[in-house]
């Protein structure tokens, strides 16, 4: 009996040093594959060894957050952190994400827009809609249109779930304030948020899925139908529209999870089925297309993936007013690089679109560039090369994982985009949603 007692011992020892140099031996030998963490995620330098670093303190500094952040199965470590967090504390260890009543989840910002924390206050928010109006006039002069989009909130489409601590609601929000002063002072204006609560009990398949900050793939489609008949209307063409024959009623992935994939869980989150349409060819035949600019947030990328741009022609897509698409697809081309009176020439529809979390800074300083512009004065733009070394640094890490690039070609195929821009667009959304 004290031998296999012994014998247990021995086996229990040899159990815990496995434990412990099993990380070891995944980093050096790579047994098992790992999958990447979602999130602006930036590997750190294995730093190498100098007189001048080690006397100074850098290089002890360096390595040890590189052993800390690099060891074998991290990445798991930290789903697995992530999951007990979750399952037993209601905690979500993703920054800004809020878990909400019934687990709904949402981003910390769309609830300060919805309950008015974030206001401008109404001097500023005057002085936005006086700039619009500017500018619109001052289009419609020139034969252009100018066409401003309230993208829905979760917030606000939401807000039975949001937890009791973050309310009440305060009477002024950004939204409410730019919304009805936006309509008073005659602009175009689609304002898809109250669209999307005036449905949200009417529509047939869900508008806005329980773990995503953005609208859904349905939603998303139902708002490129109502944009483009606008444009019709104000332009007096016949445009090429979105189709679409039936739907697939799945678990939602990719933009409809997308604030769970960014918790990094173990284990998949259960939701009823969402609705992804099956698009058909866009037919063109006897059709005109307009030379379209848009400027947006990230609700914009869910028209581009459906295929919007191919009602277009000549279409563009400035990023938060950073980066210019489709050109950033191939070879990243910035906004500030570009000629603005000649970009206000060539295009014939302007659209300005932001959600709720981002009406702070609607247009990202592009309807003060145009009002200058127009007015003779320049405005200088903020250099924002700090995010395009974090879009770089995320694809470098990308192309790191094997099975990420594998998924990402196959899903470049079914968009039919270049590798390289599905790249770009994977690590813009994981960039965004880390912060």
């Amino acid at each position: 009996m004290q031998h296999l007692s012994g014998t247990y011992k021995k086996i229990l020892l040899a159990g815990v040093f496995a434990l412990l140099f099993f990380p070891m031996i995944q980093d050096n030998l790579h047994i098992i594959k790992e999958f990447p963490l979602n999130g602006d995620i930036k590997a750190p330098e294995n730093s190498l060894f100098n007189e001048e670093d080690w006397f100074y303190g850098d290089y002890q500094v360096k390595k040890e957050t590189y052993l800390n952040e690099s060891f074998g199965f991290r990445n798991e470590f930290v789903r697995l952190n992530n999951q007990l967090s979750y399952s037993i504390f209601r905690k979500a260890n993703a920054k800004g994400v809020v878990i909400g009543k019934e687990n709904y989840l949402y981003e910390k910002s769309y609830i300060d827009a919805y309950t008015g924390t974030d206001f401008l206050g109404e001097d500023s928010i005057h002085h936005t809609i006086s700039r619009l109006k500017f500018i619109s006039d001052t289009l419609t002069k020139l034969g252009k249109h100018l066409i401003v989009i309230f993208a829905p909130g979760k917030a606000s489409f939401y807000p039975e779930y949001i937890p009791d601590q973050y309310l009440p609601v305060r009477s002024k929000t950004n939204y409410k304030l730019l919304s009805d002063g936006t309509k008073k002072a005659g602009l175009q204006v689609i304002d898809f948020n109250k669209w999307f609560i005036e449905n949200k009990y009417k529509s047939k398949y869900p508008l806005y899925p329980k773990y995503s900050v953005h609208w859904s793939t349905y939603g998303t489609l139902l708002a490129v139908d109502s944009l483009l008949k606008t444009m019709e209307c104000l332009m007096h063409i016949d445009m090429p529209n979105l189709k679409f024959n039936g739907v697939n009623m799945q678990q939602p992935h990719g933009v409809d999870y997308d604030i769970a994939d960014a918790m990094n869980l173990v284990f998949k989150l259960k939701s009823s089925d969402v609705a992804y349409p099956k698009m058909v060819p866009v037919d063109t035949t006897g059709k005109t297309k307009p030379k379209v600019l848009v400027i947006s947030d990230s609700f914009y990328w869910g028209m581009y993936n459906l295929g919007i741009a191919n009602c277009f022609k000549d279409d563009h897509f400035w990023y938060y007013n950073r980066q210019v698409f489709p050109e950033s697809s191939t070879t990243e081309l910035a906004v500030e690089d570009l000629d603005l009176g000649g970009q206000l020439a060539k295009h014939d529809v302007f659209v300005i679109m932001a959600t709720e979390s981002t009406l702070r800074k609607i247009s990202w300083g592009f309807i003060e560039a145009v009002e200058g512009y127009y007015k003779g004065r320049r405005i200088k733009k903020v250099e924002e090369s700090e995010y395009s070394k974090k879009i770089k640094r995320m694809i470098n890490y990308i192309k790191k994982n094997e099975q990420w690039v594998s998924d990402a070609k196959k899903r470049s195929k079914e968009k039919n985009i270049s590798l390289d821009s599905m790249l770009i667009l994977e690590a813009a959304w994981q960039v965004d949603h880390s912060n």
